[in-house]
């Protein structure tokens, strides 16, 4: 099978050894992402914030892998604070609301910076017509 792996370009992909995302066939998988946008962290303390940011990230690499939205089967939502799981399923919701993706949420005891509240991954089903990959 072919397998093509996409960078952001961050420098923790390099540091750590790992591809934004991985294309394989029809499907798309989307290493976790952090509300940290152009080497910043946005919306510090603000839960439902970090969790828009991250799955922005997500979505543009899922796009650059030639998915869409309505293409995503799995979500991943790890939380540094699960009291707080109310802030980060409504960012959810707003999303996916009309997709519904299996879904997981579990607390973490802390993330690589400890002013992140929220890590996010995604996996997609995309036909190998987007992807550019052979079926």
């Amino acid at each position: 099978m072919t397998v093509r792996r996409i960078s952001s370009g961050g420098p923790w992909e390099e540091r750590v050894g790992y591809s934004r995302a991985v294309v394989a066939g029809p499907h798309v998988l989307v290493s976790g992402c952090t509300a940290t946008v152009d080497g910043k962290l946005v919306g510090e303390g603000d839960a439902r914030r970090q969790t828009e940011a991250a799955l922005g990230v997500a979505c543009r690499a899922l796009a650059e892998a030639g998915g869409e939205l309505e293409d995503v089967v799995r979500t991943r939502l790890y939380v540094t604070d699960i009291d707080r799981w109310a802030e980060v399923a409504e960012a959810h919701r707003a999303l996916f609301a009309d997709v519904r993706p299996a879904a997981t949420m579990v607390e973490v005891s802390r993330l690589i910076d400890p002013r992140m509240l929220v890590e996010v991954e995604l996996e997609a089903y995309v036909p190998t017509d987007r992807t550019g990959m052979p079926g």
